[in-house]
């Protein structure tokens, strides 16, 4: 590994819970690289986040997988015939900071064995969480946290905080950092169409607290 820190793992307690956008945000923010190892279906998530960074400096790296089906990975590889194998993924070369998005929902599968969260632990990465809220969000939330906060204590990633996706819901939001003792890194209002200035300015807000 070349970087001289940590990547950053975008992960979320659901699929369409806002990691594309985090992840752009992110990656304005630091003028990072941006990687998504494994992605299943079209459009490609990398070619989303490039259109909405506007700095010169991000480089975005080829996935390590590109499935063709909109699937869990695990089904879209099948169809695909290959097998998603994590001794075949490897950071990308950069001496820039990486941010790394995963696929669908911390637990959605790679393989029979492995899931998207073990791709934060092979990298040794700091972790964020994206929730979006929605009625029964909270214990979506915690749920995701208390699995987080397991495979961490056991492993190599550690986890950075949440951001909020979505329309804010003071009292949801409030519960969840009381009961999980993360911080709130970001709030995300629902926008009626996203663009390089909403994710600029976004990343501004958050710059500080990376």
């Amino acid at each position: 590994m070349t970087q001289s820190h940590r990547p950053i793992f975008i992960t979320a307690i659901g699929t369409d819970s806002g990691k594309t956008l985090v992840s752009a945000i992110i990656t304005e923010a630091l003028q990072a690289d941006y990687w998504k190892p494994v992605q299943s279906g079209l459009p490609r998530d990398t070619e989303t986040v490039q259109s909405l960074v506007s700095n010169p400096v991000s480089q975005f790296h080829k996935e390590a997988y590109l499935l063709r089906e909109p699937l869990s990975p695990h089904a879209s590889a099948a169809i695909d015939g290959v097998r998603i194998d994590l001794d075949q993924i490897s950071l990308p070369p950069t001496a820039n900071r990486l941010v790394v998005e995963g696929a669908g929902g911390m637990l959605v599968p790679l393989n029979e064995r492995d899931f998207v969260i073990d791709l934060a632990d092979r990298f040794a990465a700091e972790v964020i969480l994206v929730a979006n809220l929605y009625l029964g969000s909270i214990n979506h939330t915690l749920l995701s946290v208390a699995e987080l906060k397991r495979r961490a204590a056991a492993g190599w990633f550690t986890i950075k905080g949440i951001i909020f996706n979505h329309c804010p819901v003071e009292s949801s939001e409030q519960i969840i950092l009381h009961h999980t003792g993360l911080p709130c890194l970001l709030r995300i209002g629902k926008h009626e169409a996203v663009t390089k200035e909403l994710v600029k300015m976004y990343a501004e807000e958050l710059r500080g607290r990376l």
